[in-house]
């Protein structure tokens, strides 16, 4: 069977038909409303202790609308138009708008990159601002939640009157899913608090979070969002080809659960068992590695113990520009890097969790072999990974690596995808 890639540069592949386990792909909705009726609808109903905007502001309110970054494909050009306008029934000027970028810990966006985002619209009329984790002077520190948690955020947030998160839900190997408080913490966080969080997801398996909906991870995130003052979230649900078919309005806890359900209809697939061989796109989790790990943090549900996973990504900014240590230590087991944390080597707690989370596949489960024009032999190999020039020949590895009985597993849009059933 030949697989194609969603990447130009990446040449099909030919999979052996008595080899091949299955082609795993989320859904694609055929059968779906339009678009604008879904958003409509889901501002109409409030899910959870929550009030349809024009009955939760007033004029002269100050609005903040937390928005994700061009990492996340979410559709906010889509849906901030009618967003907007039910602020603005409830007489809300655009001058009392802002929209802030949630960047986490990533890079700034650049003005294109905003406009594409928002749409020419938004981006001309109201005040859009990149949050910086970095930055103290623009945070404001909380009080720490029960577990401990330091609640470092945008500053801005406190000087909000309603504060609304715009995301999409789809399973997250930190988090169980994108969306609900994840808009705060990492989006709008300081580095302390995301490092703080990220860590404890590394002390558990992908098993335990990723497409689990009520973890430990979550239930701190949604501590953080509420020390900081989440009013409510909107957050969609796409199929595979980024169309909106679903979308939940509300509290913050409650709404994102019930969104949740949606997503694992669309994202989960089911594998009759674990694969020999996993072949995994990152899509669309693209830009570097720090992103493309999504693609290998998916395949620790769907590739046995001693496998192996071949990862075809672009990575055009390389590794990571944000976190260089992530080259400089290369992916790890979980005791690995708690040592190198403990004896405070490793001083960042994001990119020490994100060793964990892809060595937990790399270092202690499977072979990785990336397929990247981004990610050279050489920064492959600093991180641990091995590097071919073609699906193809990284496939023949596999083979001769695992035995040409071996079975392959196709897993398509690998940034989101949820294996589920393979044990």
């Amino acid at each position: 069977m030949k697989i194609e890639f969603p990447y130009p540069w990446a040449e099909p592949v030919e999979v052996p038909d008595d080899r091949l386990l299955g082609v795993f792909s989320p859904r694609e909705v055929e059968e779906r409303e339009p678009e604008a009726a879904v958003i409509e609808r889901a501002l109409a109903h409030p899910i959870g202790p929550a009030s349809p905007i024009p009955d939760a502001v007033r004029p002269g309110d100050r609005v903040l609308i937390l928005i994700d970054d061009n990492t996340r494909v979410t559709r906010a050009d889509a849906v901030l138009p009618t967003l907007l306008r039910e602020f603005h029934r409830a007489g809300v000027r655009d001058e009392s708008i802002e929209i802030l970028v949630a960047l986490g810990t990533h890079r700034p966006m650049t003005e294109d990159e905003i406009l594409a985002k928002v749409g020419p619209d938004i981006f001309g009329r109201y005040r859009i601002i990149n949050h910086d984790a970095h930055d103290l002077s623009a945070l404001v520190q909380l009080e720490d939640t029960q577990l401990g948690t330091e609640v470092w955020v945008n500053r801005r947030l406190s000087e909000a009157d309603y504060v609304i998160g715009l995301g999409q839900i789809v399973p997250h190997r930190v988090a169980g899913y994108s969306g609900g408080s994840k808009i705060i913490q990492p989006g709008v966080s300081g580095e302390v608090t995301t490092g703080q969080t990220h860590w404890a997801s590394a002390q558990f398996s992908g098993a335990e979070i990723l497409g689990v909906a009520d973890n430990p991870v979550r239930r701190e995130m949604d501590a953080v969002a509420r020390r900081a003052g989440l009013t409510a979230i909107f957050n969609v649900i796409q199929d595979a080809r980024k169309r909106i078919i679903g979308a939940v309005f509300g509290d913050p806890v409650a709404a994102h659960r019930a969104g949740c359900e949606v997503s694992f209809d669309v994202y989960g697939v089911r594998m009759p068992r674990l694969a020999d061989i996993v072949l995994i796109d990152s899509y669309p989790a693209d830009v570097d590695m720090w992103q493309a790990g999504k693609g290998i943090y998916s395949s620790e549900l769907a590739v046995r113990q001693g496998g192996v996973v071949i990862l075809v990504t672009p990575c055009p900014e390389g590794v990571s520009p944000t976190h260089p240590q992530v080259l400089e230590f290369g992916y790890r087991g979980y005791e690995e890097v708690r040592v190198l944390v403990e004896s405070g080597v490793i001083t960042d707690l994001t990119v020490a969790a994100h060793l964990v989370h892809v060595g937990r596949v790399t270092a202690d489960r499977a072979t990785c072999i990336i397929v990247s024009p981004g990610i050279t032999e050489d920064m492959a190999r600093g991180l641990h990974l091995r590097h071919a020039n073609s699906a193809q020949n990284a496939l023949r590895e596999a083979f001769a690596q695992v035995g040409s009985g071996a079975e392959v597993a196709v897993l398509k849009h690998g940034g989101d995808i949820l294996a589920i059933g393979g044990e």
